[in-house]
């Protein structure tokens, strides 16, 4: 048997303000809901869902509606973005390539 997914309060209000916002971009573009998955290449039910909240559509598919209409997900600014995302690649390079567990109790009390 398949254990159902829960999510926290805020992750679900988070989905619920992202999908409210994609809905109202289409309608102040004046576009129907045929129209906006079409141009995204979902089905509107899939489309229907992301409005709705759903947390199962793949978070690709809800940043691209999220572009279509002009939701700013990030900075608006494309140039700020790609700076933004240049040194969170540098500091990934600084990171260690794995995290692992510790294998004992860490002592710490110095």
């Amino acid at each position: 048997m398949k254990r159902k997914r829960t999510y926290s309060r805020r992750t679900r209000q988070a989905l619920s303000i992202l999908g409210n916002l994609i809905r109202l971009g289409r309608i102040e573009r004046g576009m129907t809901a045929q129209d906006l998955a079409e141009r995204a290449g979902i089905s509107r039910t899939t489309l229907y869902s992301i409005e709705k909240g759903a947390p199962g559509p793949e978070i690709g598919t809800v940043f691209e509606l999220a572009a279509i209409v002009g939701v700013p997900l990030f900075e608006p600014d494309a140039r700020t973005l790609a700076v933004q995302d240049r040194r969170l690649s540098e500091k990934l390079t600084l990171m260690p390539q794995s995290v692992r567990r510790a294998k004992g109790e860490v002592i710490d009390d110095f």
